[in-house]
């Protein structure tokens, strides 16, 4: 049966290919993005206030491979077999080497929707995967010239919305604990559901705008959009495996290794690499990676998962 929080993805995007007037304030989307960061960085907090920190700095060297490997394989394939611009070819890269917020937190709503248990690092392993493949694309895109301004673009990475709500978020989890988020409970967990079925329905509309630019790309980008989350989710898994975490764990690792940014990386390319084209990153990853990961994907990987995890063990 499909999640409802789907349908409401749904909902949007037949609002928007049939020309409906709907249409969400956008204060309303940067509230409910703002919550749901933060709802997933407090969740990741609590459990992180319960373990021990200094295991996971090996974790976190991995994870951050794991994304940098996922952008030079995406940079290739788009270079040698796309055909695409050196430029192009390194921003669509930087895309998939990142992570999506969005389609991690349908991953969340899923395994919790099942009573599935995963580690309670899993939201900083989110945090550190959407940085290294922007500096990764930048640097395939432009090499290491003088005149790109690092500062700037460290400064956009590191200190985005994304980043900062995510990792205070833990860190407000971590020192106030069980206790001391229970009078915000109500707020950012009780309601998650609720406002990340909101946030789907303007990701919908926002899926339906981008159409007509997929009907312009041709076959690739389609083709590109489905296969590279695939070939993430099994190197994800693979990944999950070898750091030893639960089944659900390894299915949300492969779920964020799938994943491709929408949010932080557009923004960051727009200032690094002005004369990249936009409309090939958002048309493979909002037309085409988006939908197929919470449509189909999530299932998907946290099958595989579980039988390699029962395979290993």
């Amino acid at each position: 049966m499909i999640d409802v929080v789907v349908l409401f993805f749904l909902l949007g995007l037949f609002a928007g290919l049939t020309r409906s007037e709907l249409k969400l304030p956008g204060a309303l989307y940067d509230s409910l993005s703002l919550i749901l960061l933060l709802a997933i960085g407090l969740k990741g907090g609590e459990g992180l206030a319960k373990q021990a920190l200094a295991p996971l700095l090996p974790q976190l060297g991995a994870v951050i491979l794991l994304g940098i490997a996922q952008t030079l394989v995406a940079y290739w394939v788009l270079l040698k077999i796309g055909r695409f611009a050196r430029v192009d070819a390194a921003s669509v890269a930087a895309h998939y080497g990142s992570v999506s917020v969005a389609t991690f937190a349908v991953g969340v709503n899923w395994l919790t929707a099942r009573d599935i248990s995963f580690e309670p690092q899993l939201p900083i392993f989110l945090a550190v995967m959407e940085v290294p493949a922007i500096v990764v694309g930048i640097a395939l895109a432009r090499g290491l010239s003088a005149g790109t301004d690092w500062g700037r673009l460290a400064h956009e990475a590191f200190f985005g919305k994304g980043v900062v709500l995510l990792l205070g978020g833990m860190a407000i989890g971590w020192i106030a604990g069980s206790e001391g988020l229970a009078s915000i409970r109500p707020l950012f967990f009780d309601l998650f559901k609720g406002a990340l079925a909101v946030f789907l329905l303007e990701m919908g509309l926002i899926v339906a705008r981008q159409a007509g630019e997929l009907r312009r790309q041709g076959l690739f980008i389609i083709a590109f959009g489905l296969l590279m989350p695939v070939a993430s989710s099994a190197a994800g898994v693979a990944c999950g495996v070898l750091l030893g975490l639960s089944t659900g764990g390894v299915a949300l690792l492969a779920t964020l290794a799938a994943s491709a940014s929408y949010i932080a990386v557009p923004a960051t390319m727009r200032l690094a690499l002005p004369e990249a084209n936009p409309a090939l990153s958002l048309a493979a990853v909002l037309s085409v990676t988006f939908p197929f990961n919470i449509l189909v994907g999530i299932p998907l990987y946290y099958e595989l998962a579980a039988q390699v995890s029962g395979v290993v063990r």
